[in-house]
């Protein structure tokens, strides 16, 4: 946080985030505190879509030492209550968009825009130090039960990952790192930091935009993007000339071909591997220096080390990661003690790159969100005469991956004609947008081996193709 406080005092009109200078920033984030700072809760909460303002009201509330949870906008009412039950938050602030998915059994507190915070300049009381015990913020995964884990992210973690991405990202006066990815996740709350660190300057878009992406790339606007493949993949054939330093490429499965297309038009790719438990970035490689690595996701970064347990003959294994950068346990759980496991497998060369194998088991990502396929399965079997079901991966062009879901019925033949939507419009009603299953297809039984498991490999034979207007992302 002195970083903000440093650069109003040593470069107040360099330009901070959008067309806001760390001095703006720094009054607005100074006059939001003084407001919040009244409020007695230990940890509040935050829903709102990109915006500057969300990022002033974000730093406010650490700078009087809320522990702030990031809410996914694309939850529903239903699992945000949830949540904010789980840790005892009574307290949210929203954008205007977002009133709608704030229960009425806390408080809500909707931004006011930058403007408004710059008409008075209140008086800076604050101290801007944090121990690095200290929790900043609080990001909620899914575990593979379907039932969400809280990770804290400390000072300390976010310190150690600012200083040691710098070092292998570099810095220019000039940066300028666009922000597409959302801040409620790892990825976006990470640009900030960085940003902020650096000196530097951030664009954040408040919701994705294609063309006005590619004018920024295209005029110099801006140099750094971090990106999912999925996104990348749609930008590049039309990236016709740039200024860019910097492409952080993460989040899900990076093809082959992307990289490849990305080569040949000397792209700064910098592939990543990281998690919020990780805050964010641990491995990384620059691809356009690393030829010969084009497979691996690269090193890990100073002070982060990757090992690999219970190897089989070929050296592949459990991925675990220890370092300053790692989560000391999750809320209301059991700390971590030693190595974080990833639940990831894969192997580390001669050179120490590692490739990954496999992304945690039975794990789907899309569009960079995670989907848990027993966390469907679960809504599904609560429907009246759900026999069986299963949820698989299926590859997209658009999203790098959707789920699909089979389902048997005890009694068909009782059951109205329509089961597709009315499958469909259930999940809806249950769980978040991109959750729900792109594919159903209803089956009279799932296949089984002979010990009765479902044969979930098999099952991609029986796909019935036609989308049910689900898997889809705002």
């Amino acid at each position: 946080m002195e970083w903000l406080r440093y650069g109003a005092k040593h470069y107040p009109n360099r330009i901070c985030i959008n067309n806001y200078t760390y001095q703006d920033i720094y009054s607005a984030v100074v006059n939001v505190a003084t407001r919040l700072q009244t409020l007695s809760d230990t940890r509040i909460a935050i829903v709102s879509d990109n915006s500057v303002t969300m990022a002033v009201y974000l730093l406010a509330a650490m700078l009087v030492r809320k522990e702030v949870l990031l809410l996914n906008v694309h939850l529903t009412a239903g699992e945000i209550e949830k949540q904010l039950c789980e840790l005892h938050i009574t307290t949210v602030l929203h954008s205007a968009k977002r009133r709608t998915q704030v229960p009425a059994s806390v408080i809500a507190i909707e931004f006011e825009s930058v403007e408004a915070m710059l008409r008075d300049i209140a008086e800076d009381t604050f101290d801007w130090t944090f121990a690095e015990h200290d929790i900043a913020a609080i990001m909620n995964t899914s575990a593979t039960t379907g039932q969400f884990k809280s990770v804290p992210l400390r000072w300390g973690q976010i310190k150690a990952h600012v200083q040691t991405s710098q070092a292998v990202l570099g810095r220019t006066e000039q940066d300028n790192w666009l922000m597409v990815l959302p801040l409620f996740h790892v990825s976006g709350l990470s640009i900030l930091m960085r940003s902020l660190y650096n000196g530097t300057a951030m664009t954040i878009m408040e919701s994705y935009d294609e063309e006005q992406v590619l004018q920024y790339i295209h005029d110099g606007r801006i140099n750094m993007m971090s990106l999912v493949p999925t996104i990348l993949k749609n930008l590049e054939p039309r990236i016709t000339h740039h200024q860019l330093r910097v492409i952080l490429l993460g989040g899900e499965f990076i093809p082959r071909p992307l990289v490849d297309a990305c080569i040949a038009k000397q792209l700064p790719i910098y592939k990543t591997y990281g998690m919020t438990e990780t805050f964010s970035q641990s491995v990384t490689m620059p691809v356009l220096s690393n030829l010969n690595k084009l497979d691996s996701v690269g090193k890990p970064l100073p002070r982060m080390t990757v090992h690999i347990v219970n190897p089989d003959v070929d050296g592949v294994g459990e991925i675990h990661l220890n370092g300053p950068m790692v989560m000391s346990g999750y809320i209301n759980r059991e700390p971590i003690h030693g190595d974080f496991n990833t639940d990831d497998m894969g192997y580390v060369d001669e050179d120490g790159f590692l490739y990954i194998l496999n992304r945690r088991t039975d794990l789907i990502i899309s569009g960079g969100e995670n989907i848990y396929p027993k966390e469907i399965e679960d809504i599904v079997y609560a429907m009246q005469g759900v026999k069986e079901c299963a949820v698989i991966p299926v590859a997209d062009t658009k999203w790098g991956q959707v789920p699909a879901l089979f389902v048997a019925f005890d009694d068909i033949d009782a059951l109205s004609a329509d089961l597709k939507m009315i499958v469909r419009d259930y999940i809806s009603s249950k769980l978040a947008k991109y959750k729900v299953p792109k594919y159903i297809t209803i089956m009279d039984a799932l296949p089984r081996n002979g010990t009765g498991k479902i044969m979930r490999k098999s099952l991609a034979s029986h796909l019935d193709m036609t989308a049910s207007n689900g898997g889809s992302h705002e």
